[in-house]
């Protein structure tokens, strides 16, 4: 992450107010929905700088996902990787008898920044929930959760995708003034981190998709629903920074 950049840093403060034990509940949906409010400033003023500077470089990031419920924090990464123009490989290592999985994120640098900021936000979001949210009886408590994170993360990447969207089109105004198109811009984003994702695994394959037996699917879909991403504030957040 850039040590530099000065919102960078509020928003690791904040979310480290928010991570305190100290921190009422109140308190911390007050500190991660400004923390969020601050990434958002990143995307689509940092896509047009960029451009206009003829863009930079793709990058790449190893993030190792802690136990318990990797492969299901992996995910949630991988959709908000996705849904912020990056692209995400996820390997497994399972030497010394344990599984260790970790995701390999490539995209541009200020993308991925706004990634581990929006993950954290939404990891700590998500765990806070879970921990208040009781298995219902005669529930295997781990299919339990791993499904309500599957239902959270679902929630999760059709609210990115329409804040992307919306935040897209009231930006237009500003591309064009800089004679750029958002889709363009972002276009060529998306094919440099592609080809850098290939270069570097030309024979990825897709996983296959995971089938879980717990119910708590829609639990967690509420609750990603309920998660604060900046709706509302996305789109005007952002055109407000390009102006």
């Amino acid at each position: 992450m850039n040590d530099a950049d000065p919102v960078l840093a509020k928003v690791r403060k904040l979310l480290a107010k928010a991570e305190d034990p100290a921190a009422t509940p109140a308190e911390a949906e007050i500190y991660t929905a400004k923390a969020t409010q601050l990434i958002a400033q990143h995307g689509l003023a940092d896509a047009l700088r960029e451009a206009a500077t003829d863009g930079s470089a793709v990058v790449d990031r190893q993030v190792r996902l802690d136990p318990p419920y990797a492969v299901d924090k992996a995910d949630l990464l991988g959709v908000v990787a996705y849904r912020l123009g990056c692209r995400a490989v996820r390997l497994t290592d399972r030497r010394g008898g344990a599984k260790e999985v970790t995701l390999h994120v490539f995209g541009h640098r200020s993308d991925l920044d706004r990634v581990e900021l929006l993950f954290t936000s939404l990891l700590l979001q998500a765990v806070r929930d879970l921990a208040r949210t009781p298995v219902p009886r005669r529930q295997h408590a781990a299919a339990y959760r791993r499904s309500w994170l599957a239902g959270f993360t679902g929630a999760v990447s059709q609210r990115l995708r329409a804040a992307e969207e919306r935040a897209s089109a009231a930006a237009e105004a500003d591309f064009r003034q800089a004679g750029l198109s958002t889709a363009l811009v972002l276009a060529d984003r998306s094919a440099e981190v592609g080809r850098a994702l290939e270069t570097a695994y030309p024979t990825v394959s897709h996983a296959r998709p995971r089938h879980l037996s717990g119910d708590g699917g829609h639990a967690g879909w509420a609750a990603g629903h309920r998660a604060d991403l900046g709706d509302g504030r996305l789109d005007r957040r952002r055109a407000d920074q390009l102006r």
